[in-house]
């Protein structure tokens, strides 16, 4: 069943039991964070240790790959 997340205030549509990560990689624009430098960051591990999917998920700062979408979810991509 299709749920509505909201990346960066822009309305996605994904499939129900999908992680963050999955979703952003889906997205069409597939990083998670950028970088002091300012260059973009995605998923490495895609199981939390090397910490690149760190985002900002409903105002708190979580791992995007160990968090399941729900429905009206606010994702913000993160420094």
């Amino acid at each position: 069943m299709p749920v509505i997340i909201y990346l960066d205030q822009q309305a996605l549509e994904v499939r129900g039991g999908l992680t963050v990560a999955a979703a952003v990689a889906n997205s069409g624009v597939p990083y998670t964070r950028t970088a002091f430098s300012g260059a973009p960051r995605a998923p490495f591990c895609g199981m939390g240790i090397c910490q690149e999917c760190r985002m900002t998920i409903d105002g708190r700062r979580q791992l995007a790959c160990q968090t399941l979408c729900r429905d009206g979810m606010q994702v913000e991509r993160s420094q």
